[in-house]
């Protein structure tokens, strides 16, 4: 943040370093437990009608959206006067949704597209700093747990050009005062085996990815012949796609001296939602939000708590605020509690609205589908569900797992696998091990958890999942 009042600072620009004055009051407060629900509350309010008149004001779409709705009323307890803001409106509107012109931003990043249209998501001071702002307070105290006064070296693997994050935690470990290096292994630039090579040379001990390259990289380092127990890995920091407790936990085992904890939730679209703590939860960044949970398939609202489709309605008055956003991700949102290591909300992801499925007679989660495979399964180095039509009706589930046999028992591991998901779904259940697993499993970050992880033969193949075996190729562990 102290970069972005000191460029403020140099432009002259007093409304936008006091509110930056006024925010890091609000976040302190907010993080050392300071800040009263009340203090929280009104600062919530002020901000709910600042932004409020700064989209009508400045947004061509929301102008519209928001025409005849008395907005000097809208209060943080009742949102429902305001219509939701879909990602269809996004990609129909596309630049018409920003609240000033892109030359007023500080960077330009997009929606990667892979299915619908690249909608813009540019950045602007405000943006920057209230969001990489709850970032930073997580990594402190992750780091500080982990590595007490000292600082890790970071290893960033995750893509840069119009994508936040290579922007967001190159800003993040700076500001912390520590090294970072960028070795994204799909990178033409870099590829597993030199970013294995620097892993060790550099002695980096945080690696923050994808939940999936935490396994994608263990078998690349078998594959070229490192032992996961030398190297120096000891804390992957995940994001991107969901990343169950079971999930967690089986990483352990096939990194022996590493522990897996959320970096953040959040999305090109809204930013930082949620941060990490060691605990395992998100946190959600109160003072940039307003949520809600809502039916997924009715629109009716279930409060700020609870499960459901989570809505959100970005308290900043940046360059691309959105009002009543529909995330399409599937929540649960509960208080913290008493003695969480951050402030906030409790934010557990299960999954994305879309990719719910019906196996059997049941309709599961993406979450409770992944916690069903792992649950207390050691040394799996990734896994895929194959459903098709069983030969006398009914569906057919077949569950391939890439296990190490040095830490796995295979024979023991599939039977509780089919044993736990004929309970949950009653289909026909078989397991099967193969270290030759398709490497679109690899791609749930870059696409989503369904299309990597499932493969649904009783129907053909949808955008996502071309999109993602599109792409496939590049995730190959020889490199």
């Amino acid at each position: 943040m102290t970069a972005v009042l000191q460029a403020a600072s140099v432009r002259g620009d007093r409304p936008l370093e006091d509110f930056l004055s006024a925010y890091r009051k609000v976040s302190r407060a907010f993080y050392d437990s300071s800040l009263t629900d009340a203090e929280l509350a009104r600062w919530r309010a002020r901000q709910l009608t600042t932004v409020l008149h700064h989209v009508t004001d400045r947004s061509p779409f929301y102008r519209c959206h928001l025409a005849g709705v008395d907005i000097d009323r809208v209060t943080p307890e009742d949102l429902t006067a305001l219509p939701f803001t879909t990602k269809e409106d996004l990609r129909r509107e596309m630049y018409d949704v920003l609240s000033g012109p892109v030359g007023e931003a500080s960077i330009y990043y997009e929606t990667n597209g892979t299915t619908g249209t690249a909608t813009p998501c540019p950045r602007g001071p405000k943006d920057i700093a209230t969001s990489n702002a709850a970032v930073e307070e997580s990594w402190r105290r992750l780091f500080r747990t982990h590595f007490g006064d000292r600082m890790p070296v970071v290893g960033l693997m995750g893509p840069s050009e119009l994508y936040a994050f290579g922007d967001v935690f190159t800003a993040v470990t700076a500001s912390l005062g520590a090294c970072h290096v960028k070795i994204w292994p799909e990178s033409p630039r870099v590829g597993f085996q030199k970013a294995l090579r620097l892993i060790e040379e550099l002695g980096v001990e945080v690696v923050v990815c994808a939940p999936a390259l935490c396994l994608s990289l263990a078998k690349a380092a078998l594959h070229h012949g490192y032992d996961l127990a030398r190297l120096p890995v000891k804390l992957f920091l995940v994001l991107g796609e969901i990343c169950t407790p079971q999930f967690a936990a089986n990483v352990s085992t096939v990194w022996p001296q590493a522990v897996v904890r959320p970096a953040l939730y959040g999305s090109q679209e809204a930013l930082c939602i949620a941060t990490g703590a060691d605990t395992g939860r998100l946190h959600l960044s109160a003072p940039n939000y307003l949520p809600e949970v809502i039916d997924p398939d009715t629109g009716r609202v279930l409060g700020d708590t609870g499960e459901g489709e989570l809505v959100l309605t970005m308290l900043v008055d940046g360059i691309k605020p959105l009002i009543r956003y529909r995330t399409g991700d599937l929540v649960r949102i509960t208080p913290a509690p008493r003695d969480a290591p951050l402030p906030g909300p409790v934010v557990e992801v299960v999954g994305r609205v879309a990719d719910r499925i019906a196996l059997g007679h049941a309709r599961l989660y993406p979450a409770q589908l992944e916690s069903a495979v792992l649950e207390g399964v050691r040394g799996c180095l990734g896994y895929q569900v194959v459903v098709d039509h069983a030969p006398g009706g009914g569906d057919e589930i077949t569950v391939r797992m890439d296990l190490l046999s040095r830490v796995a028992d295979p024979d023991a591991t599939a039977g509780a696998v089919a044993g736990r998901l004929r309970a949950l779904t009653g289909a026909r259940v078989r397991v099967a091990v193969d270290t030759d697993l398709d490497p679109v499993t690899h791609t749930g970050s870059f696409v989503s958890w369904k299309a990597a992880r499932v493969r649904d033969l009783r129907s053909a193949p949808d955008r996502a999942v071309e999109a993602a075996r599109q792409v496939a190729h590049r995730y190959a562990i020889t490199t």
